[in-house]
């Protein structure tokens, strides 16, 4: 874990020099001892090598007047002691800037990669719903933004995805939306623990590109209206679709049972839609050379019509979307296949 890791840092350290300083004030207590004898303290001694090690300069507690040797001891405590404290905060004044100065870069260079980055998706709130939602894009291959204000959630999801582009803020603010490159974002997943912030980050992103798409989670009946009003283009609530998928496990556990499959294997097939680009030339199915073992293509949507199961002479044409079975990277090249960004 994170916390086990900085807990290290620490040790490596300060272990050496903490334990230097440490028998540095235990031999000067010891020393002062021997050399004041039975009328000075134990707790003398110790305060005699601290105003020594620390340069404080109190005066002698402890009687150097007639002891040339106590002298030698005092300058060598003061070396050394001195020595190992200057050494001490040299080292925790670096461990310092050197953490500010890392998280500066990482941000700095977090910022720079989400600048490029161009028909992503953002996800706002990375909670149990959040990260099955990441872990989705993730395995498809597609690039993801996370805006989290939990930053014990983020650092937590950092632990198990140390590459993931990241924000600290709050989801709803329009600066957090634009830092996560909401300009150039294909779509906006709404999916924080509460209803309210979902209906405002809807109405956010659409605000601030209406070519968004906006899926926002939702559990309460009466918000539903509220977040489609705002824009959203899907709303899902986990109460209902969980109520459909305990049905269904009831009366069709084989179908569950693939599509269980289908999205818990990383590599497995997807359901899938491609949307043919405007520049794409008229063709035929036959065109496509979708006959591979990797693609099953299920339907095409055009014109507002389905049709299903398509005859290879069916035409093609911009603006049609492709219903695919198929695998993350037959996806891709279908993609590339069409001339698709």
């Amino acid at each position: 874990m994170q916390t086990d890791t900085l807990a290290q840092r620490i040790y490596q350290r300060f272990a050496a020099p903490a334990l230097a300083l440490a028998s540095v004030n235990v031999i000067g207590m010891v020393g002062y001892k021997i050399i004041g004898g039975a009328q000075v303290s134990w707790l003398d001694s110790l305060y005699m090598t601290f105003i020594t090690v620390a340069t404080i300069g109190y005066g002698e507690i402890v009687d150097l007047s007639h002891s040339p040797g106590g002298r030698v001891f005092t300058i060598c405590i003061a070396l050394v002691g001195i020595g190992v404290t200057t050494y001490m905060i040299s080292t925790l004044t670096a461990f310092i800037l050197e953490g500010d100065m890392n998280q500066a870069l990482r941000r700095r260079r977090m910022q720079k990669s989400i600048a490029a980055l161009r028909r992503h998706y953002i996800i706002c709130g990375i909670g149990r719903v959040g990260t099955n939602v990441a872990h989705e894009l993730e395995v498809t291959g597609r690039p993801y933004v996370v805006i989290e204000s939990d930053k014990e959630a983020i650092e937590l999801y950092l632990e198990r995805h140390p590459d993931t582009l990241c924000t600290h803020a709050d989801s709803s603010e329009d600066s957090a939306l634009i830092e996560a490159g909401i300009e150039h974002a294909a779509g906006v997943f709404a999916v924080t623990g509460e209803d309210s912030k979902n209906l405002v980050i809807t109405l956010s992103a659409k605000l601030l590109n209406p070519g968004a798409r906006v899926v926002a989670r939702c559990h309460e009946v009466n918000y539903i209206d509220k977040i489609r009003k705002v824009g959203a283009d899907a709303i899902v609530s986990p109460d209902f679709t969980g109520g459909m998928r305990i049905v269904s496990s009831m009366i069709r556990p084989q179908v569950v049972s693939f599509l269980d499959e289908m999205l818990r294997a990383d590599n497995a097939l997807r359901v899938e839609e491609v949307r043919v680009p405007e520049t794409f030339g008229a063709g035929t199915i036959a065109g496509l050379k979708l006959n591979r073992r990797d693609v099953i293509l299920l339907a095409i949507r055009a014109q507002n019509k389905w049709e299903f199961n398509p005859a290879e002479d069916f035409g093609v044409h911009p603006g049609n979307t492709l219903v695919v079975m198929t695998t993350p990277d037959g996806r891709k090249s279908i993609e590339r296949s069409l001339g698709a960004h």
